[in-house]
């Protein structure tokens, strides 16, 4: 059975899931296929480990740390902290692209902005207070929550919320959906199919059994590691690819004079982008901060959940390292060591301030992989369509693989922005407008 479209989405994390609505809302034949499950988040742990297993969702470096991403509809915005952050402007504007009528179209409709006092909770608070004390200029961070669907007391965020109080990019795959998209999940992409130097669909496998889709427009959202991988199976991009990380550590230590660990991570935090370090309370369910202090050496510390503070340390790392067909592997540079001694030494600086003792410092794990089909690199700059891959018409990237420069911030906002624009773009003057 040969099945045509206007368009075919691979990916359903903020950039794509972003552009399928907008092509969806232009009245746009849309094919919408993710790899993960579905399913319901039901916010257990089970599920969780399903979606981010090695291998599916995440991968290990060579050194062992974890990359960590979300093999599920909405990607890894299902199941991150629900922060956000703008882009710099700069960055884009050196390629011709304004995002700033996109952003603010967003925040006019998403759930955008810092938690209510309510909602953070008491070991947030408590980081809070010892930051400032320290000399931190200490501010809560926008969340993409609803604050009337939150609970206090409640530690799923990460695990996937049930409660639809977190936002994520499953929201807008519901709503292109409702607009005629068809979305087909568990369905693993294997290459783009080219006619004459043009995209012309895709081939996938889905129960099993190799399926084949055809559209004039394909737009490749499956992330910074994903994307990369698919237009090398496609005799499109190089074997190897470098990329950034965004390498976190978690600094823990311990207070005897309170009792918490559930609450919504990275309520507040500070921000230095000009040495390239952001800082956050991570406070973290019990069988996360447990394997923390096990990766740490810390059995002594384990059954200490409810009595620790957990300051995150994230920096913005050099790109390098290599995305290869079946494993990645990124070393930390000299640099990245040093931005990562610089925020760990913050870390500890805030946790002595609110009095927490034992404190120490976790491996780095990383968890926001792009720049690895830069705007400006394999995709066009100024000219033409510039998430569109150079010599190749009709195929697009839109996902944290474009971000043309080392990052070190939440990227959600950006790609929803990029795949508005990506989407209006694509959609203006088509036939199917």
């Amino acid at each position: 059975m040969k099945l045509s479209y206007d368009a075919i989405v691979v990916g359903t994390g903020p950039g794509g899931a972003s552009s399928a609505r907008t092509l969806a809302r232009a009245g746009a034949r849309v094919l919408v296929l993710e790899q993960g499950s579905a399913a319901p988040l039901a916010g257990t742990l089970g599920q969780m480990a399903g979606m981010a297993l090695p291998g599916r969702g995440a991968w290990l470096h060579r050194d062992a740390s974890l990359l960590v991403a979300g093999a599920t509809l909405g990607g890894s915005s299902a199941l991150n902290f629900a922060t956000a952050a703008d882009p710099p402007p700069a960055m884009f504007a050196a390629h011709g692209i304004d995002l700033a009528p996109h952003l603010a179209a967003l925040r006019a409709e998403l759930p955008l902005a810092p938690l209510p006092d309510s909602l953070v909770g008491p070991m947030a608070a408590r980081i809070m207070a010892a930051a400032r004390a320290a000399g931190f200029a200490w501010n809560k961070l926008d969340k993409m929550i609803r604050p009337e669907a939150c609970r206090s007391g409640c530690w799923r965020c990460v695990y996937g919320c049930p409660f639809g109080a977190k936002w994520s990019a499953r929201d807008f795959v519901d709503e292109a959906c409702r607009q005629g998209a068809a979305l087909r999940d568990r369905s693993r992409v294997r290459r783009v199919l080219l006619e004459g130097g043009r995209a012309v669909g895709v081939e996938y496998v889905q129960a099993g059994a190799t399926q084949v889709a055809h559209a004039p427009l394909v737009v490749l959202a499956g992330g910074g590691i994903g994307s990369p991988r698919l237009l090398h199976a496609s005799g499109l991009g190089p074997r190897h690819a470098s990329f950034f990380s965004d390498p976190v550590v978690a600094v823990m230590g311990g207070v005897d004079d309170l009792d918490g660990g559930a609450e919504v991570p990275m309520a507040a935090g500070a921000s230095f982008p000009e040495r390239g370090i952001a800082l956050a309370d991570l406070t973290l369910p019990a069988p996360m901060y447990a394997a923390f202090a096990l990766q740490a050496g810390r059995i002594g510390r384990l059954g200490a959940h409810r009595h620790t503070l957990s300051v995150m340390v994230k920096i913005r790392d050099e790109i390098g390292g290599s995305i290869g067909p079946r494993w990645v592997d990124k070393r930390l540079t000299p640099g990245d060591r040093a931005r990562l001694a610089e925020g760990i030494g913050m870390a500890r600086a805030i946790l002595r301030q609110a009095g927490a003792r034992r404190v120490f410092a976790t491996h780095h794990f990383a968890a926001h992989p792009g720049g690895s089909v830069p705007i400006g690199g394999q995709l066009d700059g100024k000219t033409g369509v510039d998430s569109e891959l150079r010599a190749v018409h009709g195929l697009y990237v839109c996902d944290a693989s474009v971000i043309p420069q080392p990052w070190g911030l939440p990227p959600t906002l950006t790609l929803l922005a990029l795949g508005r624009r990506l989407g209006e773009r694509l959609s203006s003057g088509a036939a199917f407008r």
